[in-house]
């Protein structure tokens, strides 16, 4: 008895840090360091780590979309974990990435759980639409094999239903949902129907567009891709929304938020190439990305460093150019 009183002690320990972050910061998608050749690189990653740690946000979940997850093999991934988990040591909640089918998700949370991360957030499952049924029984199967808390999300091909919500929330080691789909009908029935104390937060990309929206439906907490590479613009748009600065909050999202968005809506995969480059040109040790992503053309790397210094200006900070 004592083992389950620990074992959930654990869960609800982990859902009170994470609550408690998304009150206090945005939540902190890091980028994946790699070289030049494409490989891995460690060191790096461990530099940029460290600074993203030091702006405090609310939560670090490493070797995500961000992190190009779907681009890592299992020895990669092992590193990139453990090296968060050791970044944050202990003053935030390290929450790793897991996806594809159920038996290669687990296999990535045997490794994140021996990493020493919090908990897990459950990518979109590869290629194939599933009915609500099978949606709740890919989260059984791998609740099953980790005790790590699992936080689910919903994009892509994954669309819960109110029912679908409730019936994974029934599942022990289910804490959430990450939500991308920015239908906030729909987001509404789903909050409405989960328990009280089950967390939510918005995962669409380029989540400031639309966090006044979330919030009215309960769900102010978001990720934030911008905190990738620019954490002053992130905490800056952050305080502006809480603190109701309208005149803030629509000058970043008008002269920055907006822009960086068309820019994005250019070309397929910017969401994360935009937000690397972006890195790269802050001087921070990221690399480039991993095929099948492509970085930005020189004409939109361009366009990218003038939105970039734009929004830097905004916030009083200076971009240090790259060595």
């Amino acid at each position: 008895m004592r083992s389950v009183e620990r074992f959930r002690t654990d869960i609800d320990d982990v859902t009170r840090r994470l609550r408690e972050g998304m009150a206090d910061g945005v939540l902190a998608f890091p980028l994946t360091s790699f070289r030049d050749d494409g490989s891995l690189d460690p060191d790096a990653y461990r530099a940029y780590l460290t600074a993203q740690v030091a702006t405090a946000p609310g939560a670090l979940f490493p070797a995500c979309g961000t992190g190009e997850f779907s681009a890592l093999d299992e020895d990669e991934y092992r590193t990139v974990v453990r090296t968060a988990v050791e970044a944050a040591d202990g003053r935030l909640p390290v929450v790793a990435g897991t996806g594809y089918g159920w038996a290669q998700a687990l296999r990535f949370a045997r490794i994140a759980e021996e990493a020493g991360a919090d908990a897990l957030l459950v990518m979109p499952h590869y290629l194939v639409a599933a009915p609500q049924d099978g949606l709740v029984e890919q989260l059984r199967r791998i609740a099953a094999g980790t005790r790590l808390p699992l936080i689910a999300y919903q994009r892509g091909q994954v669309t819960f239903n109110a029912e679908g919500v409730r019936r994974i929330a029934e599942i022990p080691t289910v804490i959430g949902l990450k939500d991308g789909h920015s239908d906030l009908d729909r987001l509404q029935r789903l909050t409405l129907a989960a328990p009280e104390g089950f967390l939510f937060f918005n995962g669409a990309a380029t989540a400031e567009i639309q966090a006044r929206a979330y919030a009215t439906v309960g769900v102010p907490a978001y990720s934030s891709a911008v905190h990738a590479f620019a954490p002053e613009i992130a905490d800056a748009f952050l305080t502006a929304l809480r603190a109701g600065d309208d005149t803030v909050t629509r000058k970043l999202l008008r002269d920055f938020y907006v822009p960086l968005v068309e820019l994005r809506d250019r070309v397929p995969g910017y969401a994360v190439s935009l937000v690397k480059a972006a890195a790269r040109l802050r001087g921070l040790p990221v690399g480039p990305v991993r095929a099948p992503l492509t970085d930005p053309s020189p004409a939109d790397l361009a366009d990218l460093e003038q939105i970039l210094d734009a929004g830097l200006a905004l916030v009083g900070a200076t971009r240090r150019r790259p060595a």
